[in-house]
């Protein structure tokens, strides 16, 4: 496996230097204290934007945005878990909002996951908050298995646009990752996984960046 140093360099070469390259990072990300003080109705509603943008044009559902908090009674965790089918009626009929009916669905069935997770841990923001570092994986793995419509890639974006420091593996990314020997193809495997989640952590120990900033690195070392 190639160390970062080398990816980094190629990076800096592509991006004509250091300022240049850093001004490309990702911003936003969030401390531990930050994540544990936003509301699980922002955590739901920015669960529920990474799922009607998957497969779909992003700018129409950011466009459609105030609708869709609207229509979702801002996304009241409590409230959107109690849906009744006379709601989802409603909203499949609601032009204000992109109207999938299985993605209607899963805002319902994400809310009542968060609901649970803030019975365990006292909030969701609490649990991703406290997570530990190395298995981000783990993570995304969770949320697939208790949520709906919660793919890897839905989940990666998600926790991009929220904060949580954690990889994307962008189309770049997983380029690079099969230029530096982490893996042979895209990481669909729990086993790849494995190997990207221990690239990620042997990067992060080397290079004392997070996460997202290595994720953002690998894409802009390539030729795309």
């Amino acid at each position: 496996m190639s160390q970062f140093s080398t990816i980094y360099e190629r990076a800096l070469e592509r991006k004509g230097g250091e300022e240049n390259l850093m001004a490309l990072m990702p911003s936003g990300i969030k401390t531990i204290k930050q994540l544990k003080t936003v509301p699980d109705d922002r955590y739901l509603a920015g669960i529920s934007k990474a799922v009607f943008k998957a497969g779909f044009v992003w700018r129409v559902i950011d466009s459609k945005w105030t609708g869709f908090e609207k229509a979702f009674w801002k996304f009241n965790v409590r409230r959107c878990a109690a849906m009744s089918p006379d709601d989802i009626d409603t909203l499949c009929h609601d032009e204000s909002i992109v109207r999938n009916l299985k993605k209607i669905q899963a805002v319902q069935v994400n809310a009542v996951m968060l609901l649970e997770f803030a019975e365990e841990y006292g909030s969701f923001g609490k649990m991703i908050a406290e997570w530990p570092e190395d298995d981000f994986i783990g993570l995304l793995s969770l949320l697939n298995k208790r949520g709906d419509r919660l793919g890897c890639q839905t989940c990666q974006n998600f926790f991009r646009f929220a904060g949580k420091d954690g990889f994307v593996l962008s189309r770049d990314v997983v380029a690079a990752l099969i230029g530096a020997g982490v893996v042979d193809k895209n990481p669909t495997s729990k086993s790849a996984m494995k190997k990207v989640q221990q690239a990620f952590s042997e990067w992060r120990e080397e290079s004392e960046l997070g996460f997202a900033q290595i994720s953002r690195i690998l894409a802009l070392s390539i030729d795309s």
